[in-house]
């Protein structure tokens, strides 16, 4: 009887792939050999408290710093290998939207939304025009496309910063604390729209956050880091399940826990004494 022969087996590579990335700011160790996997056309999330590195991490995604060691792959390519065309053009592919929105203040919205489209194609106005329009559509804000940024709530501010992001219509697009300063109608409406656009436009999102119960409640997969390492990953289901005492701190946002409120210092009592012997003593 012959041998069934095996079907080859699809292995979907995916889009972001890091390996063992280490990085360091001033003798200050950030990442201490993470690794990490962003699927295609899923939203992950990288979450941890204030200062663990997760905008540091969007950085060196997108080229703008270097790893120590370790490997950042984004489409297959090795970042910090690519020449300064060829990671141009990588970024072409990338969409970010900023923490702070940073519209430029001087153009309307109209304009804010236009100006990537006019710095990186050569369309037509007219083609422009209608491009603008659909992504200004997209995130309900086509009525203020004659506005300036100074005239804008912050959360349509953030609005118009996320059409601006998927102008070009990325493969990717990257989130740097979208949800800081938002009432909670602008909350949900960012949600979904996140939510939306990464369906409808078949992106990868990576979402960086720590506004754990918005975040957790869209992501497909999560990474968490502390002091330098992954300390979980998991579907927020299995995050949700985990024991680890520092997880479960952030998570459910307890004061006490592994992560300490005082920066680490001496004994306390000794250096107030020393200081009042010293007062004493003058």
């Amino acid at each position: 009887m012959p041998a069934v022969k095996k079907q080859p087996v699809n292995i979907i590579e995916p889009y972001v792939k890091i390996r063992n990335l280490s990085f360091s700011h001033e003798n200050r160790k950030i990442f201490d050999g993470i690794n990490m996997d962003i699927p295609k056309g899923k939203i992950c999330a990288v979450m941890g408290v204030s200062g663990a590195g997760k905008t540091t991490l969007l950085k060196l995604i997108g080229g703008q710093l270097r790893p120590s060691c370790g490997s950042v792959k984004v489409d297959g390519k090795e970042v910090k290998k690519l020449s300064l065309p060829a990671l141009y053009q990588l970024r072409k592919k990338m969409g970010m939207l900023f923490q702070s929105s940073a519209l430029l203040t001087d153009l309307t919205v109209f304009e804010n939304v236009a100006f990537p489209i006019r710095e990186h194609s050569n369309l037509t106005n007219s083609m422009i025009r209608s491009l603008v329009l659909m992504k200004l559509q997209a995130v309900g804000l086509r009525g203020a496309q004659d506005l300036m940024p100074s005239q804008l709530s912050g959360g349509m501010a953030r609005r118009v910063a996320l059409a601006r992001a998927i102008a070009l219509d990325p493969m990717m697009l990257m989130y740097d604390e979208p949800f800081t300063g938002q009432d909670p109608i602008s909350m949900a409406v960012l949600l979904k729209l996140i939510k939306t656009l990464n369906e409808s436009l078949h992106m990868t999102s990576i979402l960086v956050s720590h506004d754990v119960k918005e975040t957790a409640s869209i992501s497909d997969y999560i990474y968490i880091i502390s002091n330098g390492k992954m300390i979980s990953h998991g579907t927020p289901r299995q995050i949700s399940r985990t024991k680890d005492d520092n997880v479960v701190q952030f998570m459910k946002g307890l004061a006490d826990g592994p992560e300490q409120f005082h920066y680490p210092a001496g004994d306390y009592c000794e250096e107030l004494f020393q200081t009042v012997k010293g007062n004493n003593d003058s």
